[in-house]
């Protein structure tokens, strides 16, 4: 029975793969390549979601890599249970029809709790202490031990933040070899990262950016390389294409002006307090979600986001009455191509809460880019993070407050759903032509899997 290898290469496009990916270029020659609209929001969980259920956010219910939730009255971001993703997935699609099909999930979104055979994610450990130590959550439980004992310790650092790059990548690849030459999955699907990091660094065109393309396109033709002389189809795929970006949108500095913000003090600092305001934005890249409680002012929040410069346009009730809608905000707003939204809340940087200068994906209520940058006002960044580091070995706690708070750092983004051809996400596989929607891959990779 046919093999596939899905390599998700984040942020290849069209215009990357004519303009910088020799290697990859080659690949496609043989193949048929086509981009499409990307799934609306234009994001990491949002792409991956609709792409292995064949259905829409409102449908599945990813409406974001966050949101608010309205019963906790919590934001929270890049939850990680596969059970938060409503509909069929890819892999028990195929079982239906190909009982005894087997899949790896390796290092794709929602994949705590999967019904695959075999996954691995990040997943930090937490101790009561206040720790945070790196690590990666697999299935079955024996695969993490064997895993690491045969690569290593995943680079987490590399994985996200001022860090982050080609290590991180790399080590996926190779634990997709290891688990190709030990268990040779029906289906591997492989999440790279890799581009989407110098994107949203430095933007499209950076010339900082060449030595990254490089890096990427060799690490994917290598792994190409090796499913293919094992007589495994390869397709790649991506989820969005980057844009270069300039304008930084504070979509909650102007609610807070308006005095729809509740702030709670904590520690002489300030906190978004979701549950208590009126209206609040959670910002994520290109798109934010505004949730409305007090009725009454409805039409004027919409009113001022519609007006705030930066701003393309505003989509309401755009998620259904379903799970979408239960999840998704009242409004969407949508940036204009150059610019994007901040979760920035505070009017003055010194009363900014402690996780703003750190990387904390988790404990942000938005996404932020900033967090790929060292903050360049510091002085010997280097020795501070050596410092942090030695603190943490010694049992001590700290915090490691590198982040700048200067939002015009950030040069790529991304989001949007209506972009050039060529900042489109493409697939490329045999008879990839026939997709023509984010929610078609869903078929094109059954079709693929069933031979």
């Amino acid at each position: 029975m046919k093999r596939l290898a899905v390599l998700n290469v984040v942020g290849l496009t069209r215009g990357l793969l004519a303009d910088k990916m020799r290697r990859l270029r080659k690949f496609a020659a043989d193949r048929e390549v086509a981009s499409f609209a990307p799934a609306f929001p234009a994001v990491t969980t949002t792409a991956q979601a609709t792409y292995l259920t064949g259905r829409s956010p409102a449908e599945h219910g990813i409406v974001g890599n966050g949101w608010y939730e309205r019963e906790d009255a919590e934001i929270r971001f890049w939850k990680q249970s596969n059970r938060l993703v409503h509909g069929e997935k890819l892999w028990e699609a195929v079982r239906r029809e190909r009982g005894d099909f087997r899949c790896a999930k390796m290092f794709w979104w929602y994949n705590m709790y999967s019904s695959v055979d075999w996954s691995v994610t990040p997943r930090p450990m937490y101790p009561a202490d206040g720790r945070k130590v790196f690590d990666v959550y697999a299935h079955p439980p024996g695969l993490r031990d064997e895993l690491v004992g045969h690569l290593g310790e995943f680079p987490f650092p590399g994985f996200w933040g001022p860090r982050a790059g080609l290590p991180s990548s790399q080590w996926i690849a190779d634990s997709a070899r290891w688990i190709e030459e030990r268990e040779e999955p029906d289906l591997n699907l492989v999440y790279l990262p890799h581009l989407d990091y110098g994107l949203q660094r430095w933007g499209p065109g950076a010339p900082e950016m060449e030595a990254e393309y490089e890096a990427i396109d060799r690490l994917v033709d290598e792994l190409i390389s090796f499913f293919l002389k094992r007589g495994v189809e390869v397709v790649l795929l991506s989820e969005y294409g980057i844009s270069k970006v300039r304008q930084p949108v504070h979509l909650n500095r102007i609610f807070r002006e308006k005095g729809w913000i509740r702030i709670r003090n904590e520690l002489g600092l300030e906190l978004l307090d979701a549950g208590a305001s009126r209206a609040f934005a959670v910002a994520d890249h290109q798109i934010a979600h505004v949730y409305v409680r007090d009725e009454s002012i409805r039409k004027e929040v919409r009113d001022v986001v519609e007006s705030t410069e930066g701003v393309a346009e505003v989509r309401e009730n755009w998620f259904g009455e379903g799970i979408g809608g239960q999840r998704g905000g009242d409004f969407v707003a949508v940036s204009a191509p150059g610019a994007w939204f901040t979760y920035y809340y505070w009017m003055d940087d010194g009363l900014a809460p402690d996780f703003a200068r750190t990387v904390d994906i988790h404990r942000k209520p938005g996404y932020d880019p900033a967090e790929l940058h060292l903050d360049p006002a510091l002085s010997l960044p280097r020795f501070k993070v050596a410092a942090f580091l030695l603190r943490k070995k010694l049992g001590l706690r700290a915090l490691l407050r590198v982040i700048p708070l200067d939002a015009s750092l950030v040069r790529g983004s991304h989001g949007r759903d209506e972009v050039p051809e060529d900042e489109q996400p493409v697939l490329i596989g045999p008879g990839g032509s026939s997709v023509t929607s984010a929610e078609g891959v869903f078929g094109y990779l059954k079709s693929r899997c069933l031979g």
